[in-house]
């Protein structure tokens, strides 16, 4: 068979290349991604090997990058990604690269952090604006006081200024003031106020408040105001709230005690001059500074966005490049050196049919290396394991991936996933068969498939979608199938076609047909005798009594038949497994009892069934009619137990055909021989081939020299000590054997039963259908006049969003994971390991996909 149906046929080479064609021929494998090497050097440590310096250099080179990335993402400027890949730059060329990094870090570097300061400046300035105008405002709202002496400090005079226009009486003075400026207002005494301002974050400032009061004793008078408008922080561009405040006291104390809590509360303060005019001078000063430092942060972030623009266009290709060197310098690290120092020793798998391309690839990096010495690729033999490879396309790829989920293959182990593509979809749409559902959801997989290029460029991180978009095919796949079933189920939104016309007939009037509700149709004579074209008659839909009971029969039947035919195809693909590793024991003592066993009960029972829908009608006279026919599960039953028959009704006959009696005990007879074959067959067959082998090895005759005797001697305790050994592993074997005997006999009964979940989820999904339809959207289509048109309107998109919702999404899912489940267990343990593991080559694409997904999270 060819590699759909295996993996690939794996070779273990060894590569030799010159040092100087290495970096170029690891280049052109990195673009085929066909070749999946060795580590050579495992004791080595990550920071000993050869090339560690050329991979720290791209580390840097990437961390450079990550702050373009960041700068340019912060500005929203666009960066071009034209999809193209480079191909990986020469070694020189690093330099280069280097250099433009470096250059692009300093200046942009170097930009911000003049921003920063100017930023930083600014804002101090427009703080001091605030200041400036808060605090005229404060002392504009003040009034002064004079204060004059009668003694001979009569001429002396001097101004204060209390508390505010509202607290001018003489209580909030001596409260602020106390004693001493009670007594400053004494003749001859003269009181002066002092007073810092500045600005803190609104937040800290009901905090800072209270602080001042109690560290003050209240002798300080605070007064603040908002500033509107939010400032910009310099180092993190958020925009914060802040106030301005003003606070009054009196001696120096005071004073370097509010220094230390503003200090505290990380409040800023500035000069704040006590003049009116030279306030009026420091602001006109600021605004002039303002529009000074406006024009020049204009001018640095326009440099800063040039820059940036400049880099977009050109950072996915640099991205690429340096991930490209850095893959490049890895891989050699795995390499080994010979002892001249002048050649690269490198082992790796790589697909025998590929390896005349892998070859055309070394030639292409030497010839651009411009080495003289080719590249040498010689194949070896090997007893170790070869990695998984299966190729696969856009359309195989996903089903390829359910089966991975499960285990990766053992090596040439016969794949599912070819076999899955078909019984995957179809299980599903025995489930979910519904031809309006399956519409809906076919739609949509054919609008991935066909948008596919464009909703594959946008490369979005939302991990919900791309699961959808990763199984496009198989939700196209599924919905078409179920639109299929859908047909056979004669089930468009829990309603019917009737395309050809039913086959039944009734044979009352109106009036009866009106009046009473429960009639019934016998098929004898109102039935044509011929079956519906397609499917199920869609009598059956108004069929409100006995239509489950119909339904329920047909589904549980077909789901039983269907399951057991998917049993018996994974019994057979393990008999491709056998003959193609010539696994004699297994498949004469393996395959062929677990065959029989399946066949002889449980496709039995398929028979049955068909010989019933065969043989017994309701058009038929006795033995054959309706009344005479068994029922399949108490016939299996009997027949399992060995039971008699009860009695059947009168002029029915106890069997279906002639010598079904014998045919079924013989049939469980050789059935039940089959388990203590598959059971102790094959652990005998290889006791018995281990102890022949034993047997051939006999020592050595004749020995009369010490040193032959010892080696006889030393050579029949090792044999003990393996005789030993074997029973070990013969004992591991019986246990083996038993549990995956047990697992089969008892497996096949109950994955029988278990495949019963298509006829209880398809009948789960028409009931819930029906449901909808019955209890949602028929309220609407009974309402009249231009309000029902309205009714309607708005009942219908509530029944479209439940079936959308609830049917489609949340059934489908159900019906995904029962079918899943189905392959995983039911059908795949009857053949597949899943013991291997992938074949992961030394890929630019995939090394570049994952590294632009782990830059997104």
């Amino acid at each position: 068979m060819g590699s759909l149906f295996r993996s690939e046929e794996m070779a273990l080479c060894q590569l030799f290349l010159q040092s100087e064609a290495a970096y170029a021929c690891v280049s052109e494998l990195g673009e085929l991604g066909l070749v999946q090497f060795r580590d050579l050097n495992p004791d080595v440590n990550a920071f000993q090997r050869k090339f560690v310096n050329e991979v720290r250099r791209c580390d840097e080179m990437e961390r450079k990058l990550r702050y373009l990335e960041k700068e340019i993402k912060k500005d929203g400027i666009p960066m071009l990604d034209t999809g193209e890949s480079p191909e990986a730059p020469q070694p020189r060329e690093m330099i280069d690269l280097e250099a433009t990094f470096e250059k692009l870090e300093n200046e942009l570097r170097e930009v911000n952090q003049n921003a920063e300061a100017l930023k930083r400046n600014f804002l101090e300035l427009t703080e001091l604006k605030h200041i400036l105008r808060k605090t005229q405002v404060f002392f504009d709202e003040s009034v002064p006081t004079v204060y004059k002496s009668s003694s001979a400090y009569s001429s002396s005079k001097y101004r204060r200024y209390p508390q505010m226009a509202d607290n001018q009486n003489e209580d909030e003075q001596a409260q602020l003031l106390g004693e001493e400026g009670v007594r400053a207002s004494q003749p001859g005494q003269n009181l002066k106020l002092g007073f810092v301002a500045g600005v803190i974050l609104r937040e800290r400032l009901p905090a800072f408040e209270r602080m001042l009061w109690r560290a003050c004793r209240g002798n300080v008078f605070l007064r603040q105001a908002m500033i509107e408008t939010p400032l910009e922080d310099p180092t993190n561009g958020d925009q914060v709230h802040k106030s301005v405040f003003i606070i009054f006291f009196q001696g120096d104390q005071l004073k370097t005690r509010v220094k230390k809590i503003c200090e505290g509360f990380r409040a800023t303060l500035y000069p704040c001059p006590e003049a009116p005019a030279d306030r009026r001078e420091m602001a006109m000063g600021v605004m002039t500074r303002i529009e000074d430092l406006n024009t020049v942060l204009g001018q640095t972030q326009d440099h800063r966005h040039r820059v940036l623009v400049a880099a977009a266009k050109n950072l996915k290709n640099w991205f690429v490049k340096v991930r490209k060197i850095k893959a490049i310098y890895h891989t050699l690290n795995l390499f080994n050196l010979d002892v001249t120092q002048k050649c690269l020793i490198a082992e790796c798998w790589v697909p025998l049919l590929d390896i005349e391309t892998i070859q055309l690839a070394l030639r292409r990096g030497t010839e651009r290396s411009g080495s003289s010495v080719p590249p040498i690729l010689n194949r070896m033999q090997t007893f170790e394991n070869p990695p998984t490879y299966n190729r696969t396309n856009k359309f195989t790829k996903a089903f390829q991936a359910l089966i991975d989920a499960y285990g990766v293959a053992s090596y040439r182990e016969m794949n599912p996933a070819p076999y899955t593509i078909i019984t995957f979809p179809f299980l599903f749409a025995v489930m979910f068969g519904d031809l309006g559902h399956g519409a809906i959801m076919a739609l949509f997989g054919l609008w991935m498939i066909r948008k596919e290029k464009g909703l594959a460029a946008q490369k979005t991180d939302n991990e919900i979608w791309n699961i959808f978009f990763g199984g496009r095919y198989i939700i196209f796949l599924m919905g078409v199938f179920s639109m299929y079933t859908g047909l056979i189920y004669n089930d468009i939104f829990s309603k019917s076609l009737n395309i050809f016309g039913s086959h039944w007939h009734l044979s009352y009037n109106k009036s009866t047909v009106m009046e009473n509700k429960f009639l019934q149709l016998s098929p004898k004579g109102d039935y044509e005798g011929a079956p519906y074209p397609f499917g199920m008659d869609p009598i059956w839909q108004v069929a409100g009594a006995n239509k489950i009971i119909f339904h329920n029969a047909y589904k549980m039947k077909i789901s039983i038949i269907f399951g057991v035919i998917h049993m018996i195809f994974g019994v057979v693909m393990s008999w491709h497994n056998h003959t193609y590793f010539r696994n004699r024991i297994s498949l004469l003592y393996e395959f062929i009892p677990q065959l029989v066993f399946l066949l002889l009960l449980f496709f039995y029972m398929v028979l049955l069934m068909f010989i019933k829908w065969i043989k017994f009608a309701a058009t038929n006279n006795k033995p054959y009619s309706e009344a005479c026919a068994p029922s399949i599960l108490i016939t299996f039953i009997d027949m399992v137990l060995f039971n008699t028959p009860k009695p059947p009704p009168e002029k029915c006959e106890t069997y279906m055909f002639m010598g079904q009696h014998f045919i079924q005990v013989l049939f469980v007879l050789v059935a039940v021989g089959c388990i203590p074959v598959m059971l102790l067959a094959k652990p005998l067959l290889i006791m018995q081939a281990r102890k022949q082998a034993n047997e051939e090895v006999q020592p050595i005759a004749g020995a009369t020299s010490d040193a032959e005797a010892g080696g006889v001697s030393n050579g029949g305790s090792h044999g003990g000590g393996g005789g030993h050994e074997e029973e070990e592993e013969l004992s591991e074997i019986f246990i083996h054997q038993s549990i995956h005997t047990i697992e089969y006999v008892l497996g096949s009964v109950s994955h029988t039963a278990s495949y019963l979940r298509l006829w209880a989820l398809s009948l789960a999904h028409a009931q819930l259908a029906e449901v909808l339809w019955t209890m949602v959207l028929s309220i609407g289509l009974k309402q009249e006049g231009p309000v029902g048109g309205i009714v309607l309107t708005c009942v219908f998109a509530f029944w479209a969003i439940l079936t959308v919702g609830i049917l489609v999404l949340m059934e489908g899912l159900s019906a995904f994971l029962h079918t899943l489940r189905l392959h995983w267990v039911e059908f795949q343990s009857k053949f597949y390991k899943g013991q291997g593991y992938a074949f992961q080559p030394f890929s630019f694409d995939a090394i570049i996909e994952n590294g632009a997904a782990a830059a997104e999270e």
